[in-house]
């Protein structure tokens, strides 16, 4: 989406959502893992994008749900000069019609001190100044990470897909293939079509993370280049689902089925929080939708034991499911028809 009062540039190719090609070809990086055992098959690359449009009680990185405000409150605590203010605003990026609740925040792009409800209007930044990274003085000591109260992360790049894989082609002869996951990716179909595009040129394979929310079935595009999407279905009941996240999940349910018809599932995940989840409903259901479809392509399902490392302090009082809990799971996930159960 482009901000109120972003001047349109002349004769400048627009995508069908009405904004610039350009905008949409660039997302906000938040960081790209060289190497990766642990997201999809083989050796990967990984790029983690910014922003997300649920709120996972459970979130274990909740600073990569919001974009940046703008309050400043980072920047004092930077210990190597790699974040300052600027008077220039940063790039405005575009998104898909369903990040519209990111992280409460109802534009995606840079954002002054007069539009962020937080902004202190006495501070010598507020108003006119904006919050700029140099990720070639970032050491990642998190010190901004530790002062950011927005659920924000000031240490973003706004890449387009040309310049992400120019980082990306530099481990091309050890790589096997790229995943693309946030926050929450799909905000930016665009500029993940453009990016895989590339990396099937160069002979990678292509990966999502994505919590279900994008409709696949309006960007044809995108799932041509994905080989696989691994998929999180956090909970089967609506109310539940919403009470974790503050979204309903009709949508991440209809994109189960979808992937899962058209053999575009590369995996499957539910975080098991005793108390919180009817971790057995959401499994066994879950795994009646993909059975059916097994023959098209193999699919894991990856149970996850909920930690509380990481997570929001509300959120650590939940317990760890021990192992005889986990190992019930799995074999309701084997009898419902899934052959690849893994448990982590």
């Amino acid at each position: 989406m482009m901000a109120e009062g972003t001047p349109a540039v002349a004769d400048t190719p627009m995508t069908a959502q009405g904004v610039s090609a350009e905008a949409a070809r660039r997302a906000p990086v938040n960081r790209i893992l060289k190497f990766s055992s642990v997201d999809g098959p083989g050796n990967r690359t990984v790029v983690f994008l910014q922003g997300c449009n649920m709120n996972c009680r459970y979130c274990h990185n909740p600073e990569t749900r919001a974009l940046c405000v703008h309050c400043g409150d980072c920047v004092g605590v930077c210990p190597t000069g790699a974040l300052f203010f600027s008077d220039t605003p940063p790039v405005f990026i575009s998104a898909s019609a369903s990040c519209k609740n990111v992280a409460d925040v109802s534009v995606l792009g840079a954002y002054s001190h007069e539009s962020a409800a937080s902004a202190d209007a006495s501070s010598p930044s507020a108003r006119t100044k904006y919050v700029a990274y140099d990720h070639t003085k970032c050491i990642f000591c998190d010190a901004c990470i530790k002062a950011c109260t927005h659920d924000a992360s000031p240490r973003i790049r706004n890449l387009t897909a040309e310049e992400t894989f120019r980082e990306i082609e530099k481990q091309l002869p050890y790589i096997r293939g790229v995943t693309v996951s946030g926050g929450e990716c799909t905000l930016y179909p665009d500029y993940v079509t453009a990016l895989f595009s590339l990396c099937r040129d160069a002979g990678l394979t292509t990966l999502l993370d994505s919590n279900g929310t994008l409709d696949f079935a309006a960007y044809p595009e995108l799932l041509h280049v994905t080989d696989g999407v691994m998929l999180d279905v956090k909970a089967w009941d609506s109310s539940v689902h919403r009470s974790m996240t503050d979204t309903d999940n009709t949508d991440v349910l209809r994109t189960l089925s979808f992937l899962a018809e058209r053999g575009k599932l590369e995996e499957v995940r539910t975080v098991v929080v005793p108390g919180l989840v009817d971790a057995e409903k959401t499994i066994r259901e879950t795994a009646h939708v993909i059975a059916p479809h097994l023959s098209k392509r193999p699919v894991r399902y990856k149970i996850i034991a909920f930690r509380p490392m990481g997570v929001r302090e509300s959120f650590r009082a939940y317990q760890t499911p021990d192992a005889a809990l986990l190992s019930s799971l799995a074999d309701t996930a084997r009898a419902a028809g899934m052959t690849d159960v893994v448990v982590v």
